[in-house]
């Protein structure tokens, strides 16, 4: 059985030919070639590269390169910027792309608008229908809107983010971190609904081993949940 791990990024230092827009809380640049190492150390073979947002916003050619050197280890994921009167083409141009297995819209990371009816919002969800490609939506910190959006477009394959849920990159961890959690699960009996579990620790509550994120009481009365990684189910929810 392959070990894929969900979500990694990867990029370079900040320099002048490629500035940061943002800096990311973590290593000064983590290039395709040390995560491979990374990923060779642990037994991980392969990952979903997530073109890393905060540096490099809808820019998504250091990920593509990095993919191409190693295309039997990445596939890759780009952000989409709903406000561009371009983004259905750019989604389209970007299904063409070698090694994309999926776009990615960032509601409030992205700073975008709180109306679920804009029509920049439903052009990604509707172009991505069309395309059969899946759409990785973060939506922690907007689930209303988030889960909107999904109900509004039942035929796209979407990916949620993080489980929907608040993840800070620094303490403190927020004091009922898994409180919204049945919320996200009503979307459970979505057939083209997947949920992303990265990166949790950063809601644990107590120190390593950690026995328990909170999960199994929110999940337990819900019967048809899934998580996931990169897509494939894991089976349901417990």
């Amino acid at each position: 059985m392959l070990t894929i791990d969900a979500q990694v990024h990867a990029y370079g230092r900040n320099h002048p030919g490629r500035p940061w827009h943002a800096v990311l809380t973590g290593p000064p640049e983590v290039t395709g070639d040390q995560m491979v190492a990374e990923m060779n150390a642990v037994g991980v073979d392969g990952a979903i590269l997530v073109s890393a947002f905060t540096m490099y916003r809808y820019d998504a050619s250091y990920a593509v390169a990095v993919q191409k050197r190693h295309s039997d280890r990445f596939a890759v994921v780009k952000p989409v910027d709903p406000a561009n009167p371009a983004v259905a083409e750019i989604i389209a141009d970007w299904k063409r792309t070698p090694g994309a297995v999926a776009a990615r819209m960032l509601l409030v990371r992205g700073g975008l608008t709180e109306d679920s009816a804009d029509p920049g919002l439903n052009r990604v969800l509707a172009e991505a229908a069309r395309l059969s490609l899946p759409l990785n939506l973060h939506i922690a910190g907007r689930l209303d809107q988030g889960i909107a959006l999904i109900r509004s477009h039942p035929d796209v394959q979407i990916v949620v983010d993080h489980l929907g849920l608040v993840q800070p990159h620094e303490p403190p961890v927020p004091k009922e971190p898994w409180t919204e959690l049945p919320k996200v699960l009503t979307l459970a009996q979505l057939r083209t609904l997947r949920s992303r579990s990265a990166a949790p620790a950063r809601c644990r509550t107590s120190r390593f081993p950690i026995t328990t994120f909170g999960i199994r009481s929110a999940a337990s009365s819900t019967r048809s949940a899934s998580t996931v990684a990169c897509g494939a189910p894991t089976g349901p929810a417990r």
